[in-house]
């Protein structure tokens, strides 16, 4: 089975960020990780854990030869995807047809939520306080458009979020949680918290010629969840580095959450792995003064129907492997350093390395990676995974790109690490090429 075939389980296993978390958790469960609580006291012995905070997750490996100040190696990503979620008060009844308030979370592109069979997932609180995962994989939601006849000059363009997003899910009245709970072995009264979203029943689809492209909801940016997860898993243990995976979630909304990459997540998790290693705070400073991140994020594919919205000197091909991501006004956070890491990491792995730059008339987006690394003070690299259609229901991909990606951040993982810079570069040099 191909990286690409396994990509799509992931993404098919995962319809929400917290579906992410529980997704990945598994696979790293399976091989050897604990699961560690916030809450609990920090094991001092070295071994394979992580740890979840909602729909966010920090997983990290250690050895009995890492000193307490020992560098970390991070891949950054995160769980969520713009969608349409529900409101608090959702139920509508509009002339004999039961309706969903729903309303967008993210940039969505509204449009292509419009006629598609959508299911319903996320995360409940109930009355007893124990939180379950739902998903009800099931055509139940529909955002239906406005006949052709009546608006001929299609003037309603981009649909209204407060008049347009509400599917209809019945005829008659009726209360959508009970629809919901039936299905997923809970009482709607028992319900005091809900963060529940839509999500396409349509599958993952390896399409086009020989199925050389991957057509999935949520490659921005389970994409690089699934590559950043199997290069935890696949990445060879390297004396005086530490390993560490990063699923932030609320990328898609700005990031200032108590799980976002602006919390403290990452640094609290990190300074506790020093600690437990018999460190103190300055072991924990010499550490981030010596790590790197790689800041994974979907990357732009220069789109054959609009050549002229990319910049012209940095054209991103399809299939043409990872993306480095520069901005001199910081959207991203690539700056030398970091950017010498990843492209040795690429030549290690054996794959190429694109460089992509946005046109400088139109606004650019922005990652987590800026927001981490000023919140840790660790050298970062923005990179990612050509794609197009970034923030539609549904994504496209080439299959190629996602084994060269996650090769690409496995040899990122894996340095053959030094104190520090040198007279002959920045202090970063890999081992030979991985299989």
């Amino acid at each position: 089975m191909s990286a690409a075939d396994d990509l799509c389980r992931f993404i098919d296993a995962s319809p929400s960020s917290f579906h992410a978390c529980h997704t990945a958790a598994e696979a790293l469960e399976a091989e050897g990780w604990v699961r560690l609580e916030e809450a609990d006291p920090w094991p001092t012995e070295t071994g394979r854990h992580y740890v979840i905070r909602g729909g966010s997750l920090v997983a990290w490996s250690t050895s009995g030869d890492d000193a307490p100040h020992t560098p970390f190696r991070v891949v950054g990503a995160h769980t969520d995807s713009p969608n349409l979620r529900l409101k608090q008060q959702h139920d509508l009844l509009h002339d004999g047809i039961s309706g969903v308030a729903l309303e967008p979370y993210g940039g969505v592109l509204l449009t292509t939520w419009l006629d598609r069979d959508l299911g319903i997932a996320g995360r409940i609180v109930l009355r007893d306080g124990t939180e379950h995962l739902v998903h009800v994989d099931e055509p139940v939601l529909r955002v239906p458009n406005l006949a052709i006849h009546l608006d001929r000059d299609q003037a309603a363009g981009t649909p209204d979020k407060q008049r347009h997003l509400n599917a209809v899910w019945g005829l008659g009245e009726g209360r959508f949680l009970d629809w919901v709970g039936k299905r997923s072995g809970f009482r709607a009264d028992d319900v005091l918290g809900h963060e529940l979203m839509a999500c396409p029943t349509q599958p993952c689809e390896r399409v086009g010629a020989d199925g050389a492209l991957v057509a999935a909801p949520r490659l921005d940016n389970q994409a690089t969840c699934f590559s950043g997860l199997q290069a935890l898993l696949g990445a060879d243990a390297v004396p005086g580095v530490r390993p560490v995976l990063v699923m932030f979630d609320h990328e898609e909304i700005g990031s200032t959450s108590e799980r976002g990459a602006q919390s403290e997540l990452l640094t609290t998790v990190l300074e506790r792995i020093v600690l437990a290693a018999g460190g103190g705070r300055d072991d924990y400073h010499r550490a981030i003064a010596s790590s790197v991140c790689a800041s994974g994020d979907m990357a732009h594919a220069t789109h054959p129907n609009h050549v002229d919205k990319h910049e012209p000197l940095h054209r991103i091909t399809m299939g043409g492997g990872p993306v480095l991501k520069v901005n001199q006004n910081l959207r991203y956070a690539t700056e030398p350093v970091g950017t010498a890491a990843f492209a040795l990491a690429c030549e290690q792995a054996g794959v190429p390395l694109q460089r992509y730059v946005h046109r400088a008339d139109l606004p650019c987006g922005s990652t987590i990676g800026p927001l981490s690394a000023a919140r840790t003070g660790m050298t970062t690299v923005d990179v990612g995974a050509p794609q197009l259609a970034m923030h539609s229901i549904r994504e496209t991909m080439a299959a190629a790109d996602v084994d060269l990606y996650t090769r690409a951040l496995t040899a990122f993982l894996a340095p053959e690490a030094r104190s520090g810079p040198g007279p002959e570069g920045p202090g970063f040099h890999f081992r030979g090429p991985v299989a």
